[in-house]
C-alpha cells in the first residue's frame, strides 16, 4: 500500500543539495534525486516530492486502474507530470517544488485532476477541486511524501451511453511553458484533458464519430487537427503550435448591493465546454483577470468563441440574475486572431449565504438532508433546485418568503451513494430573481454504503 513515512527526519533534509544541477536534465541527480531551486535560487539536488493517493469508484469504493492524475495551480496550469493508478487505484505523482535551506518543500497550493475510462473527470460538474498543501509533505526515506483524505480520488461512474474511444497524443510545449487544455469537439459534445509538463493527454469516453481536437493556453494558439474515433479503439494525434496571433478579452463589471464583496476574478471559458445548466465549463490555463473591481483585461486569448464568467470562486458574490434590467446575461464573446473582444458590461451582486449542507466545503449527508440558507429579507419567493454531478436537475421547489428567520428546506429528491449534488436557491421578487446562493457552495455528497 502507501509507503511509510516515519522514518528519521534527518535522512535527507540535507541531501546532495550542494551539488549542482541541470533544471532541463532529469539525469544531472543521482541515487532517485531530483534538480529543483533551493532557497537561494540556483538548482540543486534533493528528494522528490511526491504526492500519493488512491483513485476509487465513489459508489462501491473499488481502486481504478490506469486513472490519469495531474497536479495542477491556482490557474489550471500542470504542475507535474502524469501518473497512472495501478490494480489498487493507487498512484504516486512526482512534483517539482521549490525548497527551502533544509531541503524542505516550500509550502504551496495546488489542485489535483483525474480522468478515467468511463467515470466523470474530476472536477467536473458539481464537484470542486480540493486545495492540497504542500506543506503537509512529510519526510521519509526516499522522498517526502503527501499523502491524506485531499489526494484520495473518488470518481463517479459516467452516465448509460457514454462512448468508449479515446485520444491520446502529445502537444507541443511552448519555451515558455503555459498549460494546455485541450479540447475534442464532435457529436454535439466536447470532452477535455489537461497536457501535462511534457504535453502528454489523453481524452476518454468518447463517442465513435469525426472529432475536431485543438489545444488553448495563454499566449499560444493550435492548429486543430481531425481525429476519427472508433469504439473501444484510441485515436493517436499530435498538437502543433500554429503561428496564429493571441488575441485579448476586456470589459467591465458593476459591482451592486454587495457589501460584503468589492473584488471578484473573471474568467473564459471555452464555449464548446459550457454547460448551460450548471453555468460552468473548462477553462484554459492562464485566462483569468483576478482582483477585479471594474474593468479587466485578458491577453494572449487563442481565437475563439468563449463564455465570459465572473464572481466564480467564493468571494460572497454572484452574477447578478435579475432579469428585468440591463447587464445581467451571460456574455458570450468570439476572440478573432490578433483582435480584441469586449464584453458588454454586467453586473454583480452579494450572493445568498449557505448556512448548509456544503456552506464551506463539499459535505457528506445521510437519509436526512435539510437545504437552508440565509434570508434575503426584500424576497417574495423562493426557487430551489438541485443537481447532480452530470448536471441534471433531480429536484426543485419553491419556498415561500420568510421574516425573522432563515429558510430550511426539507430535501426530498435521490441520494444515491457515490453521488454528488448541489442546491441553488434564487430569491424572486414580483417573480424577478434578484440574488442566489454562491456558485461553488451547497454541494453535498453520499458516502458509498
Amino acid at each position: 500500500m502507501r509507503r511509510s513515512t516515519l522514518l528519521p527526519a534527518t535522512l535527507l533534509a540535507l541531501g546532495c543539495h550542494d551539488e549542482e544541477c541541470d533544471p532541463d536534465d532529469p539525469n544531472s541527480c543521482g541515487d532517485g534525486q531530483v534538480c529543483e531551486v533551493s532557497a537561494d535560487g540556483t538548482p540543486a539536488c534533493f528528494a522528490p516530492l511526491l504526492v500519493e493517493g488512491r483513485v476509487f469508484n465513489l459508489s462501491d469504493g473499488e481502486g481504478i486502474e490506469r486513472a490519469r492524475v495531474v497536479a495542477l495551480d491556482a490557474n489550471s496550469a500542470p504542475r507535474s507530470r502524469v501518473a497512472t493508478s495501478d490494480t489498487d487505484g493507487l498512484y504516486s505523482l512526482q512534483v517539482p517544488a521549490e525548497r527551502d535551506e533544509d531541503g524542505a518543500p516550500v509550502g504551496t497550493t495546488l489542485t489535483l485532476r483525474a480522468d478515467a475510462a468511463g467515470y466523470l473527470t474530476f472536477p467536473s460538474g458539481a464537484r470542486l477541486p480540493f486545495p492540497v498543501d504542500t506543506s503537509g509533505a512529510v519526510e521519509g526515506d526516499d522522498a517526502w511524501v503527501l499523502a491524506s483524505t485531499t489526494t484520495d480520488i473518488g470518481l463517479i461512474v459516467a452516465p448509460v451511453g457514454t462512448g468508449t474511444g479515446s485520444i491520446q497524443g502529445v502537444a507541443d510545449v511552448p519555451a515558455a511553458p503555459v498549460g494546455i487544455l485541450v479540447v475534442a469537439e464532435g457529436e454535439g459534445r466536447a470532452v477535455t484533458a489537461i497536457a501535462d509538463l511534457d504535453g502528454a493527454f489523453t481524452i476518454f469516453n468518447l463517442s465513435a464519430g469525426d472529432y475536431s481536437v485543438r489545444g488553448y493556453g495563454q499566449g499560444v494558439s493550435y492548429d486543430a487537427v481531425p481525429a476519427e474515433v472508433s469504439a473501444d479503439e484510441t485515436t493517436e494525434v499530435a498538437l502543433h503550435l500554429g503561428d496564429t496571433a493571441t488575441g485579448s478579452v476586456s470589459g467591465t463589471l458593476q459591482i451592486v448591493n454587495a457589501p460584503g464583496g468589492s473584488r471578484t476574478s473573471v474568467i473564459l471559458v471555452v464555449e464548446a465546454t459550457f454547460d448551460e445548466d450548471l453555468a460552468r465549463g473548462e477553462t484554459p490555463p492562464g485566462l483569468r483577470a483576478a482582483g477585479v473591481s471594474s474593468a479587466f483585461d485578458i491577453e494572449g486569448v487563442p481565437a475563439g468563441r468563449y463564455v465570459v464568467l465572473a464572481a466564480f470562486e467564493n468571494d460572497l458574490l454572484v452574477r447578478d440574475p435579475d432579469t428585468s434590467i440591463g447587464g445581467t446575461q451571460i456574455q458570450h464573446v468570439e476572440v478573432a486572431a490578433g483582435g480584441t473582444a469586449t464584453a458588454e458590461g454586467f453586473k454583480i451582486t452579494e450572493a445568498l449565504a449557505v448556512l448548509g449542507p456544503g456552506a464551506s466545503e463539499p459535505e457528506a449527508v445521510s437519509a436526512s438532508v435539510t437545504l437552508s440558507w440565509v434570508d434575503d429579507s426584500s424576497e417574495d419567493l423562493y426557487e430551489v433546485r438541485v443537481v447532480d454531478a452530470y448536471g441534471n436537475e433531480v429536484w426543485s421547489t419553491d419556498e415561500a418568503s420568510h421574516s425573522g428567520d432563515d429558510p430550511a428546506v426539507p430535501y426530498e429528491g435521490p441520494l444515491e451513494p457515490g453521488m454528488y449534488y448541489q442546491f441553488r436557491a434564487t430569491s424572486l421578487k414580483d417573480g424577478v430573481p434578484i440574488s442566489t446562493t454562491e456558485d461553488l457552495l451547497g454541494v453535498f455528497w453520499v458516502p458509498a454504503e
